[in-house]
């Protein structure tokens, strides 16, 4: 899964607002550019990821976490509430492996900052990676966020260790035990399938909704009704009210 899920055009951030009657020219799209910068091998390793092989189990990184998200989100879009429990997943694992990397660098900065005379600045690349992202949705791009937090723990963490204020037993158990919360937090899309399910085939009982509970489960009944759901997750039209499909609204005669 070395693929990004990417499209040919920059970066597009959508515009709402009012439109103009006046005839006054508008705005045109935006258009902008997102660039991740890594400085450590280790954080670089997680871009792509790894390939299976027969000794050693794939790896999940960037790239194929972006990949993966792409059918949930679509699957959200089209009203899926497994889809919307997915993301649901994606955001909290998202976020626990941030507080994790957030903990570590809070523990790590201090050994830095703990001798008045010595000024230490973390160490960094001469020859960083810059990697343009073009992801189809919000959180592709908190993996990188989250990715890039990592990267910043591990400059932090070597440089401690190379100066001697860290332990070289202390500062490869933090990198693991980080390591293992973002790898956790890449691999939180799978398992989802897009079966094209709605929450309509839920309520009805569907053939649908027997494939999807076979091999995801019963959704929870708070994703199902909404009053759960994930902060980025994408915005649907709103289904017209089963009372308007009855209602044959006429202008009223007026009197004389």
């Amino acid at each position: 899964m070395n693929r990004q899920d990417t499209n040919t055009t920059p970066l597009v951030p959508t515009q709402s607002g009012p439109e103009s009657n006046t005839g006054e020219s508008q705005p045109g799209a935006l258009r902008g550019v997102v660039t991740l910068t890594l400085e450590t091998r280790q954080a670089q390793r997680m871009v792509k990821g790894r390939p299976g092989t027969a000794d050693r189990p794939a790896i999940i990184g960037l790239f194929g976490f972006a990949n993966l998200l792409r059918a949930i989100w679509h699957g959200a879009r089209a009203d899926d509430p497994y889809a919307d429990w997915w993301l649901v997943k994606v955001h909290e694992a998202l976020e626990g492996a941030d507080r994790a990397l957030k903990d570590a660098l809070g523990a790590v900065q201090p050994t830095l900052a703990a001798t008045q005379a010595i000024d230490v600045t973390p160490g960094t690349s001469v020859r960083p990676v810059r990697t343009p992202l073009r992801f189809s949705n919000p959180y592709a791009y908190r993996g990188a966020h989250v990715l890039a937090a990592y990267d910043q723990l591990v400059r932090n963490v070597l440089t401690a260790q190379y100066i001697g204020v860290m332990p070289r037993d202390d500062a490869e158990r933090v990198l693991a035990f980080t390591g293992r919360q973002l790898r956790r937090a890449l691999l939180s899309p799978m398992g989802y399938r897009l079966t094209g399910i709605t929450r309509a085939d839920v309520f009805q009982g569907t053939a649908k909704h027997v494939q999807a509970r076979t091999s995801m489960d019963e959704v929870p009944a708070d994703i199902l009704n909404g009053e759960r759901c994930a902060p980025h997750a994408p915005v649907r039209p709103m289904p017209a009210s089963r009372l308007a499909q009855h209602l044959d609204l006429q202008p009223q005669p007026s009197k004389a």
